[in-house]
């Protein structure tokens, strides 16, 4: 009676060190959804029925992926992404641009002349885009007359320019202003020695002009 008992002992601890084994050796499987774990010996390996299958417990869940028990399938490979290019935003260029023209007046007259009114129109197309920082008219006039009266003049005739651009769509408090009256010529003090004559008038023509300078920054593209 001593001796069965011992057996039924050693038998019942030999069915639990089994079952813990087959136990641990799911524990240690990785999950794979839907099927049952392996049936695995002492040794961790799978137990095979007598056509070759692994067989299954209702211990789940199985490993992802076991040699002899499941198809091999390749680990997916990373596709090739091409990197995307992003263009280069355009950059600001610092730009100058000058206008000064001796055929906006007549002598003694603040009125634009129409060849005036089309440089003018130019002078609007040529500086179309550029974000401007600053706007300086001067305006001047010949040394006929007074010099008050030429001051004056000069005043008149700036502000005429000035009045134009407005029209073309430049803000009034872009542009700033000044008058020089006949305090810089454009012609030489021995030139134009002529009366008040036509010959005189033509000869300083120069001299009656407005000088515009636009400074700003437009995009290269």
């Amino acid at each position: 009676m001593r001796t069965t008992f011992i057996k039924q002992q050693f038998g019942l601890a030999a069915a639990c060190a089994l079952a813990l084994g087959v136990l641990s050796g799911t524990a240690a499987a990785q999950v794979l959804p839907g099927e049952k774990a392996l049936v695995t010996d002492t040794r961790g390996f799978p137990v095979k029925s007598g056509s070759g299958l692994c067989l299954h417990n209702t211990f789940g869940p199985s490993p992802q992926w076991t040699e002899g028990c499941h198809a091999y399938v390749p680990a997916p490979m990373a596709q090739y992404v091409a990197p995307q290019y992003v263009a280069a935003a355009p950059l600001p260029l610092y730009e100058k641009v000058v206008f000064d023209a001796n055929i906006l007046f007549d002598s003694d007259k603040s009125a634009l002349r129409p060849t005036g009114q089309v440089k003018l129109d130019q002078f609007v197309d040529k500086i179309h885009g550029l974000d401007t920082q600053s706007i300086v008219a001067v305006g001047y006039a010949d040394r006929m007359g007074t010099d008050a009266d030429n001051q004056m003049l000069s005043r008149q005739r700036v502000d005429a320019v000035r009045a134009y651009l407005v029209g073309k769509g430049i803000a009034w408090d872009r542009v700033q202003t000044s008058a020089k009256g006949e305090s810089r010529p454009t012609t030489y003090a021995g030139e134009c020695k002529d009366a008040n004559n036509a010959t005189n008038v033509a000869c300083m023509q120069p001299d009656r002009h407005v000088f515009i300078e636009v400074s700003g920054t437009r995009l290269v593209k």
